[in-house]
């Protein structure tokens, strides 16, 4: 059997420019532009917030944890600010060096930021592992940090700010829930004090600094999470090796994916395809169905998998695949 799906489906092609090249300074009044980098342990619900404010998916959601490989900028806009949302990676020890690049892009994404939300869970009664990580990593900003307590929808939130606040002093605190959409214009209010004057600098259609392929290439790793279970998603990268679409390519009707799923091992590769082929089929059927709501076009998604044993330790393939 071979390990190849070919599902009908499509997407744009390879060196598609990035979303942002569209923006523009639009705004003749002043309002308030800055930059908002998220922050917290894995799976706090550091990307569930980003897609609730902005009323759409635009940042892949897992309940398994390193879920966010790259620092995602995200465009929230109203009447009064526009506000870069950077979801970053979740604090961890770093295991290999893919986990030493995720740990570099969070680190980053604080130090550029205007503020800092630092995300945590209301059942929280200690630190973790992951928690003193993020404290390190605060401790020498000057930049404002609020403390958002999520998942208020499953107890109260006292606790967890009495905790949290015997560790650090912060800017202001707020209990939201992303799942039940609470107080997230509360959270905007409390933010756009903290942010700097300016203009707009993207365009009010600008949902996400990226290129359409990284959008694929997420959409695509976000079914590979929801499909497999354990250890194996993490052990997997998605390379979009062609990306052509009908206004690139006029005599396409379809929007045309070719995507290789990189796995490390051959039982990690047998794992994927799944018997018959049908784990395979299962994520290109569902990731094919969303990049066609995404994208308006027919899809044809074509998923290969591919081995490369060792990838996450490997500085060739993780510049490859956007990692450095």
């Amino acid at each position: 059997m071979s390990p190849k799906e070919s599902d009908p489906s499509c997407i744009p092609s390879s060196d598609l420019p990035p979303l942002s090249l569209t923006a523009a300074k639009t705004a003749e009044t002043t309002c308030r532009c800055g930059v908002v980098a998220l922050v917290g342990r894995p799976n706090v619900g550091k990307s569930s917030l980003v897609n609730a404010l902005l009323g759409m998916k635009v940042a892949v959601v897992s309940p398994k944890p390193q879920t966010t490989r790259n620092a995602v900028r995200c465009i929230y806009n109203d009447d009064d600010s526009q506000i870069i949302f950077v979801d970053t990676p979740g604090l961890h020890p770093p295991r290999n060096k893919l986990g030493r690049f995720l740990a570099e892009e969070a680190e980053n994404a604080l130090r550029a930021a205007d503020v800092v939300c630092w995300l945590v869970e209301a059942g929280d009664r200690k630190l973790w592992p992951e928690d003193m990580a993020v404290l390190r990593a605060l401790q020498d900003l000057i930049s404002p940090t609020l403390l958002l307590v999520n998942k208020t929808d499953l107890c109260d939130p006292g606790p967890a700010f009495e905790l949290y606040a015997r560790h650090r002093a912060f800017a202001g605190e707020l209990a939201i829930s992303t799942k039940k959409r609470r107080n997230l214009k509360e959270l905007i209010a409390l933010l756009l004090p903290l942010l700097p004057e300016g203009d707009p600098w993207y365009a009010p259609d600008i949902l996400m600094d990226t290129t359409e392929r990284f959008l694929a290439s997420e959409i695509i790793r976000g079914w590979v999470l929801s499909s497999l279970q354990d250890e194996v998603p993490h052990c997997v990268a998605v390379e979009i090796n062609e990306y052509k679409s009908p206004e690139d390519y006029p005599e396409r009707r379809k929007l045309y994916i070719r995507a290789s799923l990189i796995v490390e091992t051959p039982g990690q590769k047998a794992i994927v395809i799944g018997a018959g082929g049908r784990k395979l089929k299962q994520i290109g059927q569902g990731a094919r169905r969303e990049l066609e709501v995404l994208t308006g076009w027919p899809v044809y998604l074509d998923l290969w998998v591919k081995l490369s044993p060792g990838w996450r330790q490997s500085e060739p393939v993780l510049r490859r695949l956007g990692y450095r």
